[in-house]
């Protein structure tokens, strides 16, 4: 991400891919750090979108878009959980990072990061692993034209976005303790969380979803 972001500022075009072959300091929301192994893919896209309209939903749509690139490399459909997070059953696969940067009140850029397990990260317990055999190389060709795709849309999400979210989506229908403790219903088109208190439905723009766990 700090690399992208220093060819961004020196003028990288949209459409530069910036790739690590392994991570000592990876950075996810909220300041959380870890390493990452080799034999991953840790990339980070960079975009220029002219219309920031879909930046609320913009990690969702990425989390869409990998989820139907990683599709055919693993054992199972990939699943999504709020707000970036990729599983193939309940177990994490990928997680997507967006980081935006403004010239005053317009954006300049956006980079997309995205981390995929080809291998058991050492600092994770029962993480997901793509299929042994899968190339890296395979991976993010499969994956380039997804995210571009994906940053190219503008506005909140669309209704066959919404229903593929809805069937991906790993959450719906269980409980959770954060960020509210309630019961999922989905998302909203603006990308909110959707939780199911005792007489209302939040709807939950940031913070971590934390699902409760059956004894």
């Amino acid at each position: 991400m700090d690399e992208a972001h220093a060819a961004a500022a020196s003028g990288a075009e949209a459409g530069t891919l910036v790739l690590s072959d392994a991570q000592v300091a990876g950075r996810g929301r909220s300041g959380k750090r870890w390493s990452s192994p080799p034999r991953g893919v840790w990339m980070t896209l960079i975009e220029r979108p002219a219309d920031p309209s879909a930046l609320d939903v913009l990690s969702l749509r990425i989390g869409l878009a990998a989820a139907r690139a990683l599709d055919a490399f693993a054992a199972e459909p990939v699943r999504l959980k709020w707000p970036n997070d990729l599983y193939v059953d309940d177990a994490k696969l990928a997680g997507v990072l967006v980081e935006a940067r403004w010239r005053g009140d317009r954006l300049d850029w956006v980079a997309i990061g995205l981390g995929v397990n080809m291998a058991p990260p050492p600092d994770q317990t029962g993480a997901a692993v793509l299929e042994a055999g899968t190339s890296r190389t395979d991976v993010i060709c499969a994956l380039l034209p997804e995210l571009r795709a994906a940053a190219a849309m503008v506005g909140t999400l669309t209704p066959d976005e919404m229903d593929e979210y809805a069937a991906r989506d790993l959450a719906r229908g269980r409980k959770c303790v954060e960020p509210l403790r309630g019961r999922v219903v989905g998302i909203a088109p603006s990308g909110e969380l959707l939780v199911e208190l005792a007489d209302s439905v939040a709807h939950v723009r940031s913070g971590s979803l934390v699902l409760e766990v059956s004894e």
